[in-house]
């Protein structure tokens, strides 16, 4: 169905947020590259507290996660919800609001975590004032959302609005829980929690940061991308919206897993592990619900490489979402656990899925919303996407080598008990994997520089607003 009305869309926010994703992109993979270095050349930390290891990590890690990855799902949920709401988004001022605010949180992480001002959570480091600031901001995130979906011109509300809608609602509430603080000055606050029930909490919501930040959201992404780049409907329509309910019904579950072997109680670590393992079930039939949306269109991988960003993001999905319940498993976790095998499959996921999801996501709606047929050179997306999949493979492959060689140096002791091996030796055993890895981020690095010139040559050439003034609303629901 193909209809069109005369209202035009708001793109000028969802311009600001895809611009931003690839400038955040750059800047937090390139901290990425740099702490990988500083691993295997601890010189580089220049004995400077700011620049130190332990306070550059958490900014690379805010700044992937919630600088990238939160820019890249702005845009994309507010470029598909307008799309297949038939409607522009309700208020342009809430919006510009959620733009500006979410740019403030980004930078005050960027001057408050190498100052040492830090909650010590993972995933959630910044301290309270950034944290009431962030709750302010996706509370009009949530209202541009909800509202725009409510005066939808279409019955129907599309699958991956489903999954965006899920996502900011849950980590509205993991936010809220897991930042209970108590407030001593403006940079410093202590946890309401203790103990075990803190460390409970903060994987509850670690967890399922990666479980609806990074992983709801962006399947929101997927159901709207895939279809439209590959030209297909979505294979099921029916599994996508038990693949919805399926995830979001285990997945606030899976917290645990994180905790295994420690003073968490027995049963809460088991309980972890089975939803892990059962999460199994919801994430491949996703994943088989994306790609099998390519049937019929398969052929369009040899000429089209946007599609390739999204299948083999897909691909890396599916890897990421077996191996995640493998490692929850306590007999394997028990050789995993505080090793570089961990790191290795959360950059399968993050390289691999999220990454390359909003990559290819960002291809297909920049040239769209800046008014041009396509993004100015496509054998620059070639390029991009070779450099991002051999960056991420080298990556994530000298992470498990390091990791299981790390697990079993630990364990292994001699016939008196003793360990065989110091911790510094198996350092210097993962002192190759730790080079490889700074090569594998290099060269993803790299790809993100052309697609920074790729978009700065697009946008050059564009005339949005001449664009945004023609622009007609083209129903788009997929069934």
């Amino acid at each position: 169905m193909n209809t069109t009305s005369t209202a035009a869309y708001n793109y000028k926010v969802v311009r600001q947020f895809a611009i931003m994703t690839v400038v955040w992109g750059i800047v937090g993979m390139g901290l990425g590259v740099f702490i990988a270095a500083q691993l295997a050349w601890p010189e580089l930390n220049f004995n400077l507290p700011w620049t130190s290891f332990g306070r550059l990590r958490p900014l690379h890690t805010n700044a992937v996660i919630f600088a990238f990855g939160g820019c890249a799902l702005f845009a994309t949920s507010y470029y598909s919800l307008q799309r297949t709401c038939q409607t522009r988004l309700i208020s342009d001022k809430l919006a510009a609001f959620t733009f500006w605010g979410w740019q403030l949180v980004i930078v005050l992480a960027a001057i408050s975590l190498p100052l040492g001002w830090t909650s010590s959570k993972e995933y959630a480091e910044l301290e309270w004032p950034i944290d009431i600031l962030i709750t302010i901001v996706w509370v009009a995130y949530a209202l541009v959302f909800f509202g725009t979906l409510m005066k939808r011109k279409t019955k129907h509300i599309y699958v991956g609005n489903w999954f965006f809608g899920g996502f900011i609602l849950t980590v509205a509430m993991l936010h809220i829980v897991n930042n209970l603080e108590l407030p001593v000055s403006l940079t410093k606050s202590y946890s309401l929690y203790a103990g075990a029930t803190d460390a409970m909490v903060q994987w509850w919501y670690g967890h399922n940061a990666v479980g609806f930040f990074l992983t709801a959201g962006f399947l929101g992404m997927m159901y709207y991308f895939v279809p439209k780049q590959a030209g297909r409907p979505v294979y099921s329509y029916r599994l996508s919206i038990v693949h919805f309910w399926a995830l979001i019904t285990l997945y606030i579950w899976a917290g645990p897993h994180h905790l295994h072997y420690t003073a968490l109680p027995d049963w809460a670590q088991s309980l972890g592990m089975v939803m892990s393992l059962v999460l199994l079930a919801p994430s491949w039939g996703g994943m088989i619900n994306g790609m099998m949306t390519l049937s019929g269109a398969w052929h369009k991988l040899r000429s089209d490489p946007i599609l390739r960003f999204l299948v083999v993001s897909l691909a890396f999905y599916g890897m990421s979402t077996f191996e995640g319940p493998m490692m929850a498993i306590k007999t394997v976790n028990a050789l995993s656990h505080y090793t570089d095998w961990t790191i290795g499959h959360v950059h399968a996921g993050a390289l691999g899925w999220v990454a390359m999801i909003s990559i290819g996501s960002l291809y297909h709606l920049i040239p769209k919303v800046f008014g041009r047929e396509q993004m100015h050179s496509i054998g620059l997306i070639n390029s991009h996407f070779w450099l991002a999949t051999i960056g991420t493979v080298l990556y994530i492959a000298s992470m498990w080598v390091n990791g299981i060689t790390q697990g079993l140096m630990w364990r292994a002791v001699n016939d008196d008990g003793t360990l065989t091996y110091s911790f510094v030796e198996a350092l210097e055993a993962s002192h190759i994997g730790f080079v490889v890895r700074v090569l594998g981020g290099a060269i993803f690095l790299f790809g993100m520089f052309l697609m920074a010139w790729n978009t700065w040559l697009t946008v050059r050439a564009a005339k949005p607003a001449e664009y945004d003034r023609e622009a007609l609303i083209p129903a788009e629901v997929a069934h």
